[in-house]
């Protein structure tokens, strides 16, 4: 059985006008490489510190759809747009 792959995000959206264009972009790569949103944006806490003001959870069927669809084109050109506009964290992980 393969393992899935995530997608773990802790952002502090800066400017979320431009945000709103990354988010409108990268719905082309998370299409083609079938990802579902677990946690997208909504309360939280952070009893330890600081983690940004939006935490992001996408699974993929595999660790390597995960990877592939980070250095898909279709996301890296959306991912200017996330750059310009936050600071952050990601990580990609592989997991049950």
């Amino acid at each position: 059985m393969t393992k899935k792959g995530y997608w773990m995000a802790m952002v502090d959206v800066t400017d979320p006008e431009t945000y709103r264009k990354y988010i409108e972009a990268n719905g082309a790569a998370f299409a083609k490489y079938g990802a579902r949103f677990v946690v997208r944006a909504g309360r939280s806490t952070s009893p330890e510190g600081p983690t940004g003001n939006r935490h992001v959870l996408v699974e993929f069927d595999s660790y390597d759809t995960a990877l592939a669809c980070y250095h898909s084109p279709e996301y890296q050109e959306a991912l200017k747009f996330r750059l310009a506009a936050s600071t952050g964290h990601v990580v990609i992980v592989e997991g049950t």
